[in-house]
């Protein structure tokens, strides 16, 4: 990645971990306006990030950005819930129960199967937009984003006891 490419996406994975540090019992509460303002950044900068990245000819991007559109909103579903699991096991972790920890395994694995659905069921629009290999470059960016932000998550979410 270039230096501007670099710097847009440690923009993306600091402004996710700021989301991430607002989840209650694991930080302090930021208001409403604030988180707001953080997701509202993070959309623009991973924008800006793909559109840097995905190099579209003016027919391409016509074609392409509401599909964009479309899979942020999608993608956004899949974090809100990620974000409310998280905060159910901030609300457990000390007390943290065996059904509780079913009840929060399961719906990890359900929203990682949700997420390769979204994937695959996007994967026919993409193609009818874009020529195969911008295909493959806006889905390398989508993974790259992804395992950034799982990371971070990762660092910042202690074990269950």
């Amino acid at each position: 990645m270039k230096g501007r490419n670099r710097l847009v996406a440690a923009g993306i994975v600091l402004a996710v971990t700021l989301v991430f540090l607002c989840i209650p019992a694991f930080a302090q509460e930021k208001p409403a306006d604030d988180m707001q303002i953080v997701r509202e950044k993070i959309r623009a900068d991973k924008k800006l990030f793909v559109s840097e990245n995905m190099k579209l000819t003016e027919s391409e991007a016509k074609a392409f950005w509401p599909i964009y559109d479309g899979y942020q909103a999608d993608l956004g579903k899949l974090w809100d819930r990620s974000l409310k699991m998280i905060e159910e096991y901030a609300r457990n972790y000390e007390t943290m129960t065996n059904e509780t920890a079913k009840k929060l395994v399961d719906e990890l694995v359900a929203i990682e199967a949700a997420r390769q659905n979204m994937r695959t069921s996007y994967l026919p629009k993409l193609r009818k937009a874009l020529p195969e290999k911008k295909v493959a470059r806006y889905y390398q960016l989508e993974n790259k984003i992804h395992a950034a932000v799982s990371y971070e998550m990762a660092t910042k979410i202690p074990l269950v006891k």
